[in-house]
């Protein structure tokens, strides 16, 4: 979903948060699964390497639990408590990393994250002067100007002191790339001490400067609604729906306006501001793909705000992509039940139950919530998700129907819904519903949305060509998928399983071998690559791509068939005749050097 942007390159960082990234970096390996119990080891060596193993896999709660071990063995070790402190920190483990921080920065007051963790504590606690002082012994250099800057900002405002807030705020004028960041803080500073002229001015050039970011047309519309700007509030809103439609966020705001409800404030206090300062930071390391980074942020302004929507929403997609699901959940649980995201929150539980191994969980919690939520079609769409990806293919197909249903008449973006239906009838072996739905999401599929055209084009083709039907339509139709996704290896794959079976071989080796160097560990397009190397005579490469595609965990239907051409080859077939009025595509024009 939409967050707020921030522009800044990986430089525009904190260094304090870097060097929190090289105190648990390492090669990254697997993170623990939900059914592992994690045990403290027998020595202290073997605690701190197991909490340095966790830490690379960025298993905060492994990293704590060895981390904790390993200090009550090596109390005096500065190294050891530094990269006990961040993992503490970045497992939520608030108490822990306090007690930790103050034995840092008590042996070196420069500290920068020790000073950083203990001056937001201090915010917490309206201890506003402390905090001050914390931050100016931590914050070195521009890395750390935009966090230290923006934070003792929000430690004037929380004084009282709004003229110091805003002009603390303008030291940042000369950072253009932070322009948008500091209009919108200033906004929301102003605000909060009875401002509404100043915070009027900053929204709009927050606004102006950036006009689809969620959080700066949120705040803006909750300012002007405050105001008794009702129709300039969903004027904003339904701009944004424009660009981003149907975000729960501004369907809630708009619902609440068109019905004549008050819309409170995005933020109301000190503690409220730095919440969203920290939550904006860890958007960009989400962003950026630093997870280290997201994650301490995220849970530093978890604890001034611990039920921040968008923050837990972010951190449950941190750890979606680091795969551990299970706290992925956790996170997703602490939504509050009447936030406008907690919703689609609960459709990424059920996802993340199938993604663990736990199938049925994810049905019985996507029924639940269908149940509950009736006409909610993305509940009905996730459903079918899960269904379709245990290979319950009618079923999802059934599912998918009550979706499509619900819709009344299409629209643009219920291409997907078709789709996924269509996919579902193939694989159900109800090929005429199958081939009416795929050609509907064609047709609904936006040009701008090449991806997503490039796939329908390549399921509906593909379908053709392996039934040996449609041959010459399929062939225009995959060129023209390829053009669209250059670098995808599934729709190569089919573009050269269209040669195979015009009974162009050479051209079909060609195409398959792009195919495999995209997707070398796919067991279909090693095993096309193999049938194209047989029929041009290259029958050891041939048997070794069988191999591989063996090994590559195939279909237990096509693993039959591959074991038997391992064995014996590829029966002789007549040669199908060739498309002569279908070019071979022309070979790539040199790169010049650099290019």
């Amino acid at each position: 979903m939409p967050t707020l942007k921030l522009p800044l390159a990986r430089k525009g960082l904190p260094a304090l948060m870097l060097m929190a990234a090289g105190l648990l970096a390492a090669p990254a390996v697997a993170a623990n699964t939900e059914d592992e119990i994690v045990r403290p080891a027998q020595s202290l060596e073997g605690n701190y390497l197991s909490a340095y193993v966790a830490g690379s896999a960025r298993d905060t709660e492994a990293a704590t639990i060895f981390f904790r071990e390993a200090i009550q063995e090596d109390p005096r070790n500065q190294e050891l408590l530094e990269r006990a402190f961040v993992a503490f920190l970045a497992n939520g483990s608030m108490t822990e990393a306090v007690r930790a921080a103050e034995r840092l920065s008590a042996q070196d007051p420069s500290n920068n994250l020790a000073q950083f963790a203990l001056a937001v504590r201090s915010l917490k606690s309206q201890k506003y002067a402390d905090a001050r002082s914390r931050l100016t012994k931590g914050a070195r250099g521009r890395q750390a100007d935009l966090t230290a800057t923006l934070l003792t900002a929000w430690t004037y405002a929380g004084s009282k002191d709004g003229k110091q807030a805003l002009a603390t705020v303008d030291k940042l004028k000369n950072e253009r790339a932070f322009d948008q960041f500091r209009e919108y803080h200033a906004a929301l500073i102003a605000d909060v001490v009875g401002n509404p002229t100043e915070a009027e001015k900053r929204f709009k050039a927050a606004y102006e400067g950036e006009r689809n970011t969620l959080q700066v047309v949120d705040a803006y519309g909750r300012f002007l609604a405050k105001r008794g700007r009702k129709d300039e509030a969903l004027k904003i809103y339904q701009a944004f729906d424009e660009v981003a439609p149907r975000h729960p966020i501004v369907r809630a705001a708009v619902k609440a306006l068109e019905e004549g409800k008050p819309l409170t404030p995005l933020v109301t206090n000190a503690q409220d501001g730095a919440a969203e300062l920290l939550y904006g930071l860890g958007v960009v390391g989400n962003t950026q793909g630093d997870e280290l980074t997201a994650i301490i942020y995220l849970r530093l302004g978890l604890d001034l705000k611990g039920d921040h929507p968008l923050a837990l929403v972010t951190l449950g997609d941190v750890y979606e992509r680091l795969k551990q699901y299970d706290k992925a959940n956790a996170i997703f649980e602490k939504i509050p039940k009447d936030s406008p995201v907690r919703p689609s929150a609960d459709i990424s539980i059920g996802h993340n139950f199938e993604l663990m191994g736990r199938g049925e969980d994810a049905i019985s919690h996507l029924e639940k919530l269908m149940k509950e939520r009736p006409d909610d079609v993305e509940v009905v769409m996730a459903l079918g998700n899960v269904q379709r990806s245990r290979k319950k293919f009618a079923e999802a197909a059934e599912t998918y129907s009550k979706a499509i249903n619900l819709i009344g008449q299409p629209e643009r973006g219920h291409w997907i819904l078709y789709f996924y239906r269509g996919t579902s009838y193939e694989r159900a072996k109800q090929w005429d519903k199958a081939e009416t739905d795929l050609k509907k999401a064609l047709e609904l599929v936006p040009e701008g949305l090449p991806a997503g055209r490039a796939q329908v084009m390549n399921y509906l083709a593909y379908s053709w060509v392996d039934q040996n039907m449609n041959i010459d339509e399929a062939f225009k139709m995959l060129t023209k998928a390829v053009e669209l996704a250059p670098r995808d290896g599934m729709i190569i794959d089919s573009l050269g399983w269209a040669y195979y079976r015009m009974g162009r071989y050479d051209d079909a080796a060609r195409e398959l071998e792009k195919a495999v160097e995209l997707k070398p560990g796919d067991p279909t397009i090693n095993d096309h690559l193999g049938d194209a190397y047989w029929k041009v005579g290259r029958k050891v490469e041939a048997k070794f791509q069988w191999d591989h595609a063996k090994s590559s965990d195939p279909e237990q239907e096509e693993l039959v068939k591959i074991l038997k051409k391992i064995d014996n080859g590829l029966e002789e077939e007549p040669k199908p005749a060739a498309a002569e009025n279908v070019p071979a595509p022309q070979p790539e024009a040199p790169k010049k050097n650099g290019g």
